[in-house]
């Protein structure tokens, strides 16, 4: 955050609010995953959102990859995404085996990266995951997670155990395509996963970049 002062960071932080609104109520009227996402001949694509998110703060990105070919899998019992994010890779793994899914593209947001990385190093021993592609997911944790008022956002702490063994297990980094923004209020440290396939993109925003035509495109690119 060196070059961005205090105020130039709060007002992009609240810039970026009305974007995740905006996905909380496209929620509340769509809630009913679409009967054409189990449709699809090319590789399977699993939706992890982030904390306090449903799969539909990653929707447009689903419905163009089922556009494509891709039967698109959410997991609605991860509700809103707040347990820990051992417990949350686990039960992702026990879906990927109710549902006898192989060869997996991980489409991930924010703490859903981070559950899908956690998923492909401690929780897959059956090699169900291909592939991983995380936006706006804080692999080496934020420094905003100090202001946290709970702990399941402080469970992001540069510090936090989770994450330190997660940032020293690199053997997955390979298999993972991390996309960010430029800027991102809620992750000032950054996106960069030592070893990934890193793309950053022109915009300011940790909710706004997911609806960004390139964004989009990167993903397909990378699932593909």
């Amino acid at each position: 955050m060196s070059a961005v002062s205090r105020r130039q960071h709060a007002v992009r932080l609240l810039a970026d609010y009305p974007n995740a609104l905006r996905f909380r109520l496209r929620a509340a009227r769509h809630w009913t995953v679409p009967a054409s996402f189990a449709l699809g001949t090319l590789r399977p694509v699993v939706i992890l959102p982030g904390i306090y998110e449903s799969w539909h703060y990653l929707r447009p990105i689903a419905e163009r990859l089922n556009a494509d070919g891709h039967p698109v899998h959410v997991i609605p019992a991860l509700g809103w995404n707040r347990a820990p994010i051992p417990a949350t890779a686990a039960r992702v793994h026990a879906q990927l085996v109710a549902r006898g899914l192989m060869g997996v593209a991980l489409v991930a947001h924010s703490k859903g990266g981070i559950v899908g990385k956690h998923l492909m190093s401690f929780d897959d021993p059956d090699g169900r995951v291909d592939r991983l592609i995380a936006i706006a997911s804080p692999f080496n944790g934020s420094s905003m997670a100090r202001i946290a008022p709970n702990p399941s956002l402080r469970a992001f702490l540069p510090e936090d155990p989770v994450i330190t063994a997660l940032a020293a297990e690199r053997a997955v980094n390979a298999r993972i395509t991390s996309i960010y923004a430029s800027f991102d209020p809620h992750i000032p440290d950054g996106c960069v996963l030592e070893g990934g396939r890193n793309i950053e993109l022109p915009v300011i925003g940790h909710f706004r970049i997911l609806v960004q035509a390139a964004v989009i495109d990167a993903v397909r690119a990378a699932v593909r």
